[in-house]
C-alpha cells in the first residue's frame, strides 16, 4: 500500500508537501523524503515524535543512536511506516536542525493502492516557499515564564551565587579543579 502524508511546516505561512510513500519503507526513508522536499542539504539532525490527535508530543524517534547503550535505542530506520501509523494513528511531528527546530506536522491523508508505472517515494504536490529562518518557538507563554522565574527573583543573594567556600577558594567538593581549562 501506499502512504499520502501531508507534510507542514509550522509557520504562520503556508507551507506544505504532499508525499507519496509505500507503507513498508523506513521512517529514516521518509526523513530523506522530508528532506529532499523541502530542500534541506540533509547533513543535520532530526528526529520524529509520535503524538496524539491533539498534537501532542509522546516518544522520540532520532535519526542516530543517542542512547547511553549502544543499541538499545530504536532509531529512524528501525520503523516501517506501518508500524507506527494507520487510519487510527495519522499524526506524527518531524523535527529537522536541532539549532533551527524546523517543526513539521505530518498527518497520514491517504492510505490508497500504488499506481502502475509509479516509483516511490514521489512528491505529489509543493505550496509555498521555505522562509529564510525556521521562525522563533516559544514553548511556554511568557506569562507563565514570568510567573516561574518571578517567584525565586527575590530570593536569591550574592551567597546563592558564589561558589566559593568560607576559606575562599575550595573547589574539591564541586568535582573540578580550580585550573580546568
Amino acid at each position: 500500500m501506499i502512504y499520502k502524508f501531508r507534510v507542514i511546516l509550522d509557520t504562520e505561512d503556508d507551507v506544505f508537501r504532499d508525499i507519496a510513500i509505500q507503507e513498508d519503507d523506513s521512517l529514516e526513508d521518509f526523513h530523506n523524503t522530508i528532506v529532499n522536499a523541502f530542500g534541506f542539504d540533509g547533513s543535520e539532525l532530526a528526529s520524529f515524535y509520535t503524538c496524539d490527535d491533539k498534537w501532542n508530543q509522546d516518544e522520540e524517534i532520532s535519526l542516530f543512536d543517542t542512547g547511553d547503550n549502544p543499541g538499545e535505542q530504536k532509531i529512524m530506520a528501525d520503523y516501517q511506516l506501518s508500524e507506527l501509523l494507520d487510519q487510527d494513528n495519522t499524526k506524527i511531528i518531524y523535527v529537522y536542525d536541532f539549532m533551527n527546530m524546523w517543526t513539521f506536522l505530518v498527518e497520514l491523508a491517504a492510505i490508497e493502492e500504488p499506481e502502475a508505472g509509479q516509483s516511490y517515494p514521489d512528491l505529489l504536490f509543493s505550496h509555498g516557499q521555505m522562509p529564510a529562518h525556521a521562525g522563533d518557538k516559544s514553548f511556554e507563554s511568557e506569562e507563565m515564564r514570568d510567573d516561574i522565574y518571578g517567584e525565586f527573583e527575590d530570593d536569591l543573594d550574592e551567597d546563592d551565587l558564589d561558589m566559593f567556600d568560607e576559606g575562599g577558594e575550595n573547589f574539591e567538593d564541586y568535582g573540578f579543579e580550580e585550573n580546568w581549562n
